[in-house]
């Protein structure tokens, strides 16, 4: 894409998109300027069919220390709806990220705060340096979280333990959020992007088409019945037999190859 960009650093190559927030000053803020920029290349990503992958990651000290509070001080409600109008909210990224056709990866290391930590958890991986802190301290300054984190974080670790994250204001070290699911992996610092670059790895082993199709019925699981979702996950796995990557893979499989996917 053309657009140039002053807040993040947006790359392609070898097929995986990388994302970069770049305003290690603010710790990266997520101001309304930055979640325009990170709107536009999660949209390029999304859609490109030479991006199997897309990674978000930050630059200096950390992942995002979530919103621009500076900015926030002497807003009102108005200016909340003007902004919301304008650029959209942070759900509006989390749509982008839900919908992607590929999963989209967040490493994190350092502060990953607030409307940082909701961008972390609309993302479909989480891979974590040993030195993140995660955290929800919207409390502390009388707020509550608005990008999604009072819907989304008591369906990835529960009621209870997201009530006790938002309530305190806490920041819980990575291995502890490792251990309640919601981390999947954490590494030594110096080894956040090898460790990316391995699970990478692995996805491009896989049928494009197949991966979009397990991430649109899994994502499904949050939001309806068990019973709609055994019917929708069976639509799929049916669909999915009049693809090429099918035909391809039961092939590869009978003459013991690996297979060659075309992505359709």
């Amino acid at each position: 894409m053309s657009a140039t960009f002053s807040r993040i650093i947006y790359e392609k190559k070898d097929g995986v998109a990388w994302i970069t927030l770049n305003n290690p000053e603010r710790y990266n803020a997520l101001d309304a300027k930055t979640r325009r920029e990170l709107k536009q290349a999660l949209e390029d990503a999304s859609r490109d069919s030479g991006v199997l992958a897309i990674v978000i990651r930050g630059s200096g000290k950390a992942f995002s220390a979530g919103g621009d509070i500076r900015a926030m001080a002497e807003m009102k409600p108005l200016d909340i709806l003007n902004m919301a109008r304008e650029v959209g909210t942070a759900l509006v990224l989390s749509e982008i990220i839900k919908n992607a056709p590929k999963p989209v990866i967040a490493a994190v290391h350092g502060y990953c705060l607030g409307a940082g930590f909701e961008l972390a958890q609309a993302c479909d991986i989480i891979i974590a340096s040993e030195d993140a802190v995660f955290g929800q301290p919207e409390i502390n300054l009388g707020l509550i979280p608005g990008g999604g984190g009072t819907q989304r974080l008591p369906r990835l670790i529960g009621e209870k333990k997201a009530k006790e994250l938002i309530f305190t204001g806490e920041r819980i070290p990575a291995k502890e959020m490792e251990q309640m699911g919601l981390v999947n992996k954490v590494v030594p610092a110096d080894k956040l992007m090898d460790a990316v670059n391995e699970f990478i790895a692995k996805i491009k082993e896989k049928s494009p088409v197949a991966l979009a199709a397990a991430k649109e019925a899994i994502n499904a699981a949050l939001e309806v019945s068990l019973t709609e979702g055994f019917k929708y996950e069976a639509q799929i796995f049916a669909q999915l037999f009049s693809t090429e990557d099918q035909k391809e893979g039961a092939k590869a499989f009978l003459e013991k190859r690996k297979p060659v996917w075309k992505g359709k």
